[in-house]
């Protein structure tokens, strides 16, 4: 399919998207620079620390540009941290936590509760199937615009979105050796579904 996927690398759980991206089909690169953001046909924004990743965003340049790609049209997918960093709203962030924005939604941090309070369900996700979802101080989205297709719920909570070319998810189904929910995005990326 020749597509090039970036994973944002500069913080989070770099190696398991490559992985399985590589795994569905995808030239997986890491996204560290300008430059190799100008090279991918869709982006990666990791789990990992949000706050700390719009930082680093920030730090090394890459905010700006990232946010114009992606307003440009540029496909994204965000798993937990990267959910909320797509999110154009985050209702108990910092004032001045750094978001990338692009997807219509009101996300609330660490909704599901603490570390302590991380778990692992099935989730029914559209287009996909049952998948094994991994929570850790998870995101939920407390509303979705009139663009957003909800793709899954846990708990009776929004954790699975998509609006146009962007894809989030509240859990990591990069932990779980299935692919599917990266087959997905690739899909997005092609034009697909």
């Amino acid at each position: 399919m020749g597509r090039r996927v970036g994973v944002l690398a500069l913080q989070g759980d770099v190696r398991e998207h490559v992985r399985a991206l590589t795994t569905a089909g995808a030239d997986a690169v890491e996204v560290r620079t300008r430059a190799d953001l100008a090279t991918v046909d869709g982006i990666v924004i990791p789990g990992g620390e949000s706050t700390t990743i719009g930082k680093l965003l920030a730090i090394f340049g890459l905010l700006e540009p990232l946010r114009q790609r992606i307003a440009g049209g540029l496909p994204a997918y965000g798993s937990c941290a990267g959910m909320i960093l797509l999110a154009n709203d985050v209702i108990d962030g910092r004032p001045d936590q750094p978001l990338v924005g692009g997807l219509d939604v009101s996300v609330r941090r660490n909704a599901f509760g603490r570390q302590v309070d991380s778990f692992e369900t099935e989730v029914e996700l559209a287009g996909v199937g049952s998948v094994h979802g991994v929570f850790i101080r998870a995101p939920w989205v407390e509303r979705a615009g009139d663009g957003v297709e909800v793709l899954a719920t846990s708990a009776g909570r929004i954790v699975a979105v998509r609006q146009g070319r962007i894809l989030a998810t509240a859990f990591h189904p990069e932990l779980t050796g299935d692919v599917r929910v990266h087959r997905l995005f690739c899909e997005l990326i092609d034009g697909g579904p």
